[in-house]
Order: C-alpha cells, then sequence, then structure tokens
C-alpha cells in the first residue's frame, strides 16, 4: 500500500534539523509519496515560520533502495541511521515501504533584517496571516483574502478601493498582520 500526501504551502522540520536550513539547499525524506502542490513552501521549525524554500527535486524511492549517499545528503552517517530516525518519526517502517526524497534551497530565512523587514512579501505575510488566524476584523481578512488571490497589493487596492490610493490601506493591514505575527511567536525577529 502507498502512502500519498499532498504537500501544501507549509513544511515542518524538527528543530533538530534546523541546521540543514542554514546551508541553503538541502534534502529532507519523508515516509510516503509526498507529491507537492507548490513549488515554494513555507518552512516551519520550533512553532515558527524559519524560511521560505524552492523545491527543485522530488525523487520517489522504496525504503529498500535508499544508499548510504542518500543518507548521507540528508545529514545521517549511514543508511542504517537513516532508516532508525524514520522508524522512530513514522513507527513501523519496512522495506518495502515508499519514502519521498525533497530537495530544496533555501529562497529566504526569515527574521529580523537590518531594514527593519522580516525578509517576506506582502502575499507571503497575508498567506501566513490568514492560516495562523491572526485576530482582525472582517474588512481586514477580507483584504488579506484578495491579496492572496490576486497576489498584488496594486491589483487589491484596485479591485477592492477603485484606486491605487488603497495600497496605503492594503499595506497598513499587512504590517498589522505582522505585528501580530511576531507577537504570537509565529514570525522570529530577534
Amino acid at each position: 500500500m502507498r502512502r500519498v500526501v499532498y504537500l501544501g504551502r507549509h513544511l515542518m522540520l524538527k528543530s533538530r534539523y534546523m541546521d540543514k536550513v542554514g546551508n541553503g539547499k538541502f534534502t529532507t525524506i519523508r515516509l510516503g509519496i509526498i507529491r507537492p502542490r507548490y513549488r515554494e513552501v513555507f518552512i516551519h521549525s520550533g512553532g515558527m515560520v524559519v524560511a521560505k524554500a524552492r523545491i527543485i527535486g522530488t525523487t520517489y524511492k522504496r525504503v529498500s533502495e535508499l544508499t548510504d549517499a542518500d543518507a548521507v545528503i540528508d545529514g545521517f552517517n549511514s543508511k542504517d541511521e537513516l532508516i532508525r530516525e524514520l522508524r522512530r518519526i513514522y513507527g513501523d517502517v519496512n522495506s518495502n515501504n515508499w519514502v519521498t526524497i525533497l530537495t530544496l534551497e533555501v529562497v529566504k530565512l526569515i527574521g529580523h533584517r537590518d531594514d527593519g523587514s522580516v525578509g517576506l512579501s506582502p502575499v507571503d505575510i497575508a498567506r501566513l496571516a490568514l492560516r495562523y488566524n491572526v485576530p482582525v476584523n472582517e474588512e481586514e481578512r477580507r483584504v488579506l483574502t484578495e491579496l492572496v488571490n490576486e497576489g498584488s497589493v496594486r491589483k487589491v487596492s484596485m479591485k477592492l478601493f477603485g484606486s491605487l490610493r488603497g495600497r496605503y490601506v492594503v499595506r497598513r493591514i499587512v504590517r498589522r498582520a505582522l505585528k501580530h505575527l511576531i507577537s504570537m511567536g509565529v514570525i522570529n525577529t530577534g
């Protein structure tokens, strides 16, 4: 039996594997057939969003086909060590199970920047605000939803406010949502 999981925009990574993210390019081996729905994902670790990454490779293998090279690239010393970790995380893992090797490239580390930003676009902030249900009113939620759907502050200001002057309102709502994400601990700025 094949376990098929569709990966959305959010990939969880245990905090003990966070050093991988700092390398810029890394792999993660997951039990089952993982089918990414998006090319870019947010990496979550320790209850926070820590990076935005691009999936640059997806390989499917059976556990029996894994090699020491696969294990080393994923940060383990051997195939046996990797399989022990898979069993610790997933429980029963046998040689016929499928695994997915996701290769990711970090696009942005998320945290405090010298310019005061956190390195996220307004669309990314809106997406996270909606996912983490930041406390906003109905109008603000509508603006954030439209921003995710339209992908542009300019398009949302024209659609909802009929003028480019609406960009100020959209940006204010995005800044407010970012402050909530930071105060909620979803984004770490320090």
